[in-house]
């Protein structure tokens, strides 16, 4: 029987050398102009065409994004170096014919974004995602890839990514959808790991931080990245089985990079302006909390609109709500239970989303899926004409979210031994663990296997097929917390304000239904007087509406066009609430929040 293993093994590893590969080779002598060099190979072809590519999109992202603009100085020849024919049949595509069976490629990648989705090549790292880095070519997408990575000695850089390391910088990917799903950092970035368990197996979760800090800083850090991957582990009762069993953190903490998180298979990225010397410590852990629960919801809850992941189109997803939203609930819910905020701050911080979501005049037009199918558009995606998003959309995230803030406190008051953690891990058994795709039906089936018929049919009625408002009032009471509102605070005008020169510009499109919207106000007015008084700043404006209470109705000088205007306008009362503990909660109330709120 051993002899027999030992042949299958020696086996697999022939085959593994003896199949083909695309092969790349990436360099950086001119990082200080923010250029790479690139070298690739694509061998053993087996027509007389072949189409090379640059991604439209990238893994974690639902936008396109045009990654072949800072492609240039293009070379193709064959394995003996003789020029073949390229031809153009669209700007992100080379179609190569006339070579011998191999086509070697040579361009140089301008780059200098770093965040979730492009890539930044400096004197400080090269911050690589792979779909904004490499070209690949369709037709060989099955083949392992190897790259190789040339990092900047003179700059001590070494390399993090969950790519499989073979020695020498050289790194592997058993297809292209795991290749294009591993970004890479290489900077002289400091890497902490420990060791989890999870149903007899071990795991490393490594935690490259890239930064200006200190090591005291990036240790205390590093404890509250640990907390965070404990506790999200107990609401799904298991780690999953990571490849290569690592888990690594890429986070880049520079002033240079823009601000992301961006989940993929083993690794997430991290990225932000905010060193943890100042207000990083508190404000990038969120981040870190989001993403590594997508390591469970989006990477392996998947649903089944974005499998396969295209790279040369948008997958629309009617589920975000779910990936997203969910993983968003949770995020804010993990950092309380492991410690890191105070339930008091938790609690508090719900009224941001409530009052984002539930006073948006959108969801008149829009349900959760419905917006969900909105990602395409507002996922970092670009255009140069003005929408009117602020009336039509609210984001999937904090829709999601607050949907899951419902369902959880609505499992938990139907029954007490129904929770969101347990839907989650019904969730995780029937499609996570097994990676087989779901589909929003498939959510409402699971909902139903786990509370029944009435409550998971009322849920998906009132608040996923259509936009109704879960009673939060009666819900939140029973857990000890109040809605505050504050009857005698006016809405000005359901508008941004920005101040310029001492002018009060209208910043974006009125709210619809608000004073401003009412009156007829619109984006890059300018708003003289509010009576006889002048509006030059903010802290003026402040002043000037607590003289005013809702009803009252005033006389607004606005400028439009270089014209002066003047108009009335009534003022309402202010929408937002405020959500609180409740300093006289009943004990039943206090026992049910702490079983939510409280360390698993």
């Amino acid at each position: 029987m051993k002899l027999v293993q030992l042949l299958i093994v020696i086996l697999c590893v022939q085959f593994n050398f003896s199949q083909s590969k695309n092969q790349y080779h990436i360099s950086f002598e001119n990082a200080v102009h923010h250029e790479a060099k690139i070298q690739a190979t694509f061998s053993d072809l087996k027509t007389d065409t072949i189409s090379l590519r640059m991604s439209r999109t990238s893994p974690g992202r639902y936008a396109l994004h045009e990654f072949a603009k800072n492609v240039y100085d293009v070379k193709v020849t064959d394995s003996r170096g003789k020029k073949v024919m390229v031809t153009r049949s669209n700007p992100h595509q080379w179609d190569i014919s006339g070579h011998d069976g191999t086509i070697k490629v040579s361009y140089t990648l301008f780059a200098d974004r770093g965040d979730g989705t492009y890539s930044q090549i400096d004197e400080t790292h090269a911050h690589l995602n792979i779909p904004a880095t490499f070209m690949f070519a369709p037709a060989l997408k099955d083949r392992v890839v190897e790259v190789t990575f040339d990092p900047r000695k003179d700059l001590n850089w070494k390399i993090a990514t969950q790519l499989f390391p073979v020695g020498n910088h050289k790194y592997t990917a058993p297809n292209l959808q795991y290749f294009m799903d591993s970004p890479v950092e290489i900077s002289n970035h400091s890497l902490k790991a420990f060791t989890v368990q999870s149903k007899g197996s071990e795991y490393t979760i490594q935690f490259a931080l890239h930064h200006l800090g200190t090591e005291e800083e990036a240790s205390t850090y590093f404890e509250k990245v640990k907390k965070i991957v404990l506790q999200e582990k107990e609401v799904f009762g298991e780690y999953p089985e990571f490849d290569n069993r690592t888990y690594t953190f890429l986070a880049c903490y520079m002033p240079n990079v823009s601000g992301d998180g961006m989940e993929h298979r083993n690794s997430t990225i991290l990225t932000s302006t905010r060193s943890l010397a100042k207000e990083g410590m508190d404000r990038n852990i969120g981040t870190v909390s989001h993403e590594f629960f997508h390591a469970w919801n989006v990477e392996r809850i998947r649903p089944k609109t974005l499998e396969p992941f295209n790279f040369e189109a948008s997958n629309m997803s009617g589920e975000l709500w779910f990936a997203e939203g969910f993983t968003s609930y949770y995020t804010g819910l993990i950092l309380c239970r492991a410690g890191i905020i105070s339930q008091e701050k938790y609690i508090e911080g719900l009224a941001r989303s409530y009052n984002y979501v539930w006073n948006s005049p959108a969801r008149a037009y829009f349900n959760p899926t419905e917006m969900s199918y909105q990602a395409p558009f507002v996922d970092a995606a670009t255009s140069v004409d003005p929408v009117n998003r602020g009336n039509t959309f609210i984001s999937y995230y904090s829709y999601g979210s607050m949907l899951g803030l419902a369902l959880d406190l609505s499992l938990r008051n139907y029954k007490d031994y129904l929770t969101l953690d347990d839907y989650m891990k019904l969730v995780w058994q029937k499609y996570g663990k097994a990676e087989i795709p779901y589909t929003e039906e498939d959510l409402l089936t699971t909902l139903r296997e786990y509370t029944g018929e009435a409550f998971a049919n009322e849920f998906f009625t009132r608040y996923i097929n259509n936009s109704q408002i879960p009673d939060y009032k009666t819900l939140f009471a029973n857990f000890g917390i109040s809605i505050v509102n504050n009857p005698k605070k006016v809405y000005f005008a359901g508008v941004p304000i920005m101040f310029k020169s001492n002018h009060a510009f209208i910043s974006d499109y009125p709210k619809k239904g608000s004073p401003a919207y009412i009156t007829g106000l619109d984006k890059d007015d300018v708003i003289l007087r509010i009576n006889e008084d002048v509006i030059t700043d903010e802290k003026q404006l402040s002043e000037v509406l607590k003289k005013y209470t809702p009803g009252e109705k005033v006389a607004i000088t606005y400028k439009r066009l270089g014209v002066e205007v003047k108009t009335e306008m009534a003022f309402t009362a202010h929408p937002d609430i405020e959500t609180k503990l409740l300093q006289n909660a009943s004990k039943e109330a206090i026992n049910k929040r702490k079983n939510w709120l409280k360390a698993k």
